[in-house]
């Protein structure tokens, strides 16, 4: 046997897979790098593709739907109801009421605007005092099968209130109103939303990332691949819900950016400081950028696979606008893994060690500093000294916070409370709703009912609570068509068709054995009393043989919402929480380890929500939250704050196959404590970053998320859970073979 014999063999196989894993990611960083390029142009256009009407976010089976489509038989242009309004608080003189009817005369021509119901503009109504007047104006919503969009919405209503400003006398005060209204500020609201709120999303990271890596360089490339990843999910959601296979609106578009953003950057600051790390170890960035995936991508994939996983939970849900965001969200959030875990080690290599100035890492084998020194090693070694009392005092300050959560109002928000800011509508409905108006006028309940039960339908209707007691309040629905037909040829016959039910004539015939009725409420439409009354009208029409009556318009669309949002909650909660466990069990092989992370963060969402009261009872001083704000914040923290307890428990497990499982706690919370908590804090303010759109539930959700991934980040996953895991020892791996170890 020569000396040569005696040389050690390399492995079989073990150099010719690392060049083909390297040319593999690479190959994949290139493609996704130009799809994401190509995925830019569709960002801007996402927002011709949103459903912001209520109608579409509810499911077919849902009784107002059922209403909704079968109206489009009875009048083909579905119309969504709105007022302008004009306010002299001295009285309106002479010169106003000439400007208000030629306004009038204006709204009904249909050659002067675009996207008005004219065959529904009333006569102008003023109020007692004479200080206010209102008229009419409908918006088209749908003429057949074919709908308006949120920016032809917006285009027509602010023609509108273009031309009511015009030539107004001095100090004549015009408004918008109404539902038609208010859906219009809501839509206009998310105009900007790719400037606005990406702007403020990426310099609260900028600031952050600068403080984290202390580097004026760095922080650039987490922010680019989290662009990319942006550009690519617009690509592939774009013609998805262009062609109706997902629902897409504002406010999952809103989340869509922050959340990718966020997530975006918490799995660079992961994959980075592992590069980092092992930059000490390795001369060549190829060899340092291996070593590194290998260690970060199990848990940077695992934690997006969780957070895609419960996100599609939300396919479950009966509400088209939550099942929508589901899709949407994971959409995003696979993009994120493909973008991070490609083109960003490809940048990160390619650009060199001097991305990491001032502060460029040596090799110099010291990476191993991290778990036996500084500041996380302190801070792990004082928790694990007496984790007993670490993991109780912690759980009590939990269930302090859980405590306030029976202040929490859920009831949902009206229309004009659903804003942070006071729009143009707003102010309007205020001033029509003070003026002594019908607040039910233009959004009455629509009863769908067998034309042979007709009369006993109205009767029942009629004397009911809520309900208008005028001679016009509960009619048969009118043909506009027939009405336009007959105030063309005798427009002075438009006053008293506005007191009394249509004559037959003017009426729709029935189709298919059934007619349509409307009837007035005395309520504004988005009003718990105006949901009660529907209710009784739904309880009411019940009770009569043969009717088959179902109630909808948009009183009872809200209401249906409402109710589909509770079951929503009340089914996927529990999926989720199933789906996570499962998925955990996997990664961890063991279950007590994924149970004890599981009621960690059920506990900090508790806390979260209980905190959320507080603060928008008696800081925000929000009037209330809508149904499904709970099942939003629950799928966001649960998914997106188990990540941090993945990353933890799994570089806990890599190192407790080499120390034991007590002292691979205090050896993972000391590596992991500081990108862990950067990552928190990039999360946290992202979706704070969501309070810069003017609306009331998506300052809920952010306010909420954010204070729930700090809770998660600083108290669950930096105490509680390694406090806990160190108290229970090495049975936190049960079933698994580490349970029987060391430690």
């Amino acid at each position: 046997m020569t000396m040569l014999d005696d040389a050690p063999r390399p492995i079989p196989d073990a150099k010719p897979a690392r060049p083909r894993v390297v040319w593999v990611i690479l190959s994949l960083a290139i493609v996704f790098f130009f799809v994401a390029l190509a995925g830019g142009s569709f960002e801007g256009k996402l927002g011709d593709v949103q459903k912001n009407d209520n109608s579409a976010f509810l499911p077919g089976s849902a009784d107002s739907t059922k209403v909704s489509n079968a109206s489009q038989k009875f009048n083909s242009v579905q119309s969504i109801p709105g007022f302008m309004v004009y306010q002299r608080t001295s009285g309106l003189t002479a010169a106003d009421k000439a400007k208000i009817a030629a306004d009038a005369v204006a709204f009904r021509s249909p050659t002067q605007f675009n996207g008005i119901a004219v065959d529904e503009v009333g006569a102008p109504q003023y109020s007692r005092n004479g200080s206010v007047a209102a008229i009419s104006v409908p918006l088209v919503g749908k003429t057949g099968n074919t709908g308006r969009t949120g920016p032809q919405l917006v285009s027509t209503e602010k023609s509108i209130l273009t031309a009511a400003r015009k030539g107004a006398p001095s100090g004549l005060a015009v408004h918008s109103a109404g539902a038609g209204g208010v859906l219009v500020a809501f839509i206009d609201s998310f105009n900007g939303l790719d400037g606005s709120l990406l702007l403020s999303a990426g310099l609260v990271v900028i600031l952050i990332l600068l403080f984290v890596y202390r580097s004026p360089i760095l922080w650039f490339f987490p922010l680019l691949g989290a662009g990319l990843a942006l550009s690519a999910s617009a690509l592939v959601i774009y013609p998805l819900a262009k062609h109706n296979v997902i629902t897409l609106n504002g406010q999952s578009q809103g989340i869509l950016s922050v959340l990718v953003i966020g997530a975006g950057t918490d799995y660079a600051l992961l994959l980075v400081s592992r590069y980092r790390e092992e930059l000490h170890e390795h001369q060549s960035r190829v060899e340092a950028m291996i070593a590194a995936w290998k260690g970060a991508a199990p848990p940077i994939a695992a934690s997006g696979i969780t957070v895609i996983l419960g996100l599609l939970c939300l396919t479950f849900a009966d509400l088209n606008s939550t099942a929508g965001l589901g899709p949407v969200c994971a959409v995003g959030i696979a993009c994120t893994l493909l973008i991070m875990l490609t083109v960003l080690p490809v940048l990160l290599v390619v650009s060199g060690r001097w991305i990491f100035w001032p502060k460029r890492p040596q090799v110099d084998h010291k990476s191993d500093i991290a778990t036996t020194h500084g500041v996380w090693t302190r801070f792990a070694n004082a928790i694990v000294r007496r984790p007993r009392r670490s993991w109780g005092i912690g759980g009590l300050v939990l269930i302090g916070c859980v405590i306030a959560i029976t202040g929490l109002k859920t009831d949902g928000l009206s229309t004009i409370d659903g804003f942070t800011t006071k729009p143009d509508a707003v102010v309007g409905q205020h001033i029509y709703d003070g003026a002594g108006f019908g607040k039910g006028a233009g959004a009455p309940a629509d009863i769908l009912t067998n034309a042979s039960s007709l009369d006993q339908v109205v009767a029942t209707i009629k004397p009911l609570k809520g309900v208008q007691q005028s001679a016009d309040a509960v009619c048969v629905q009118v043909d506009y068509a027939k009405l336009a037909a007959v105030l063309k040829a005798d427009p002075g016959s438009a006053a008293q068709l506005a007191t009394s039910c249509p004559a037959p004539q003017l009426q729709v015939s029935p189709v298919n054995g059934k007619l349509l009725v409307t009837a007035t409420l005395t309520d504004s439409y988005d009003t718990q009393p105006a949901y009660d009354t529907v209710k009784r009208i739904r309880a009411a029409v019940d009770r009569v043989s043969g009717a088959d009556a179902l109630v909808g318009g948009s009183s009872a669309t809200n209401l249906d919402i409402q109710d589909a949002s509770r079951h929503d909650r009340n089914l996927i909660i529990p999926i989720v929480l199933l789906v996570i466990l499962f998925v955990l069990g996997i990664l961890l092989r063991a279950l007590v380890a994924p149970i004890l992370l599981i009621l960690s963060v059920v506990l900090s969402f508790a806390a979260s929500l209980g905190v959320s009261a507080i603060f928008f009872n008696h800081v925000f001083h929000f009037v209330n939250a809508d149904p499904s704000f709970p099942l939003f914040v629950f799928v966001f923290l649960v998914a997106l704050g188990i990540d941090y307890n993945i990353f933890l428990m799994t570089r806990v497990r890599e190192e407790t196959l080499q120390h034991g499982t007590r002292q691979g706690i205090v050896r993972g919370l000391a590596v992991t404590g500081g990108v862990i908590t950067s990552a928190g804090l990039v999360l946290a303010a992202t979706f704070v970053v969501l309070g810069v759109l003017p609306i009331v539930f998506l300052a809920e959700i952010g306010f909420a998320v954010a204070f729930g991934v700090l809770l998660d980040t600083i108290l669950v996953r930096s105490i509680i859970v390694p406090a806990l895991s160190y108290d229970i020892g090495r049975k936190i791996w049960w079933p698994s073979k580490l349970a029987r170890g060391a430690g």
